[in-house]
């Protein structure tokens, strides 16, 4: 047994270390073009404590092609290729292999149809001690270019002057992770604008501040195109000008209104929030220790009650959330 022992516990030994010393190899393929993409920066990384690490970095030869000699500790590890002003990432999970690895990036576009929102939301949260208000912009790019501005931004938000430190901004990308972004000043009073890349597929940004508790909401419109819906928990009411009660979604039992005017100003009456303890609980259990984690194709698999808002609104006014064929 002793011996049988000595020689699984080799086994394992060895097995581990070829996992760590595995080499990552693959090819990139421009998805715009449908051709292999050359000297394209692919970088190796994972997290650690202080953060995403690069382990090493290659460019794609003149087939496309990559190879990655770098021992690497096992476990999750991502492959990010920067092509454009962009960055695509390819994950690599513990114990899959890292060979044969099928990267794709895009061209980018300026043109502003790319890159507009598809729809932009504002749930409102009072409590005794504030208002939290969190923001959706959700994107839907159906086409195989990526949006790139980074002059403009790829969205652009109106924080209210009386809102309480900075907004904290999370982007979900297709194939990608939860990542932090900065909001960034415009020439415009209290309007601001994230620079980030809308690539193909289902794009989120979320944007979160508070207000001091029995405030009001004044805001702009940025971009008169984008449809901007207010919603509410049940308890809360909205009043003001500017905005056209859809009433209350089914599943969460919400109250959505829709802004029709540029400018408006909202009152709110009550108190409440649509966030379950679930949700709180793993919010102030986060310790800041760098994650990743393989997200879904559906951008609202992470906040299930997105899904139920959109299609109450749909059931609701009858309001689009897609634009269909943009210009």
């Amino acid at each position: 047994m002793r011996k049988g022992d000595g020689i699984m516990k080799l086994a394992a030994f060895l097995l581990s270390s070829l996992c760590a010393m595995a080499a990552v190899d693959g090819v990139v393929t421009n998805a715009t073009t449908g051709k292999p993409q050359p000297n394209v920066m692919i970088m190796l990384v994972q997290p650690g404590q202080n953060g995403m690490q690069t382990l090493a970095n290659v460019k794609s030869d003149a087939e496309g092609k990559f190879k990655i000699d770098k021992e690497y500790p096992p476990g999750p590890a991502l492959l990010q290729a920067i092509y454009g002003g962009a960055t695509y990432t390819t994950m690599i999970p513990p114990g899959m292999p890292s060979t044969g690895m099928q990267v794709k990036v895009f061209e980018a576009t300026k043109d502003a149809s790319v890159g507009r929102a598809a729809q932009h939301m504002i749930l409102f949260e009072p409590s005794a001690e504030n208002i939290r208000v969190s923001e959706t912009f959700l994107f839907d790019n159906k086409t195989a270019t990526t949006f790139n501005d980074p002059a403009k931004g790829s969205a652009q938000f109106y924080l209210p002057k009386n809102a309480e430190g900075k907004p904290q901004i999370t982007v979900n990308s297709p194939g990608g992770m939860p990542i932090s972004r900065e909001a960034q000043k415009t020439n415009q009073p209290n309007v601001f604008k994230i620079d980030y890349p809308v690539r193909p597929g289902e794009t989120r940004f979320d944007i979160a501040y508070t207000l001091p508790a029995g405030s009001s909401f004044a805001a702009k419109a940025p971009d008169p195109e984008v449809p901007t819906f207010l919603v509410t928990p049940p308890a809360v009411k909205l009043s003001g000008d500017g905005i056209d009660s859809l009433g209350e979604e089914p599943q969460t039992h919400a109250n959505t209104y829709k802004v029709r005017t540029p400018a408006y100003e909202v009152k709110m009456e009550g108190t409440g929030s649509l966030r379950n303890a679930e949700t709180s609980e793993a919010q102030e259990e986060d310790t800041g220790a760098p994650k990743i984690e393989i997200t879904s194709a559906r951008i609202y698999d992470k906040m299930p009650w997105i899904l139920g808002l959109t299609l109450g609104i749909l059931a609701l006014g009858g309001a689009m959330l897609y634009r269909k064929g943009t210009a």
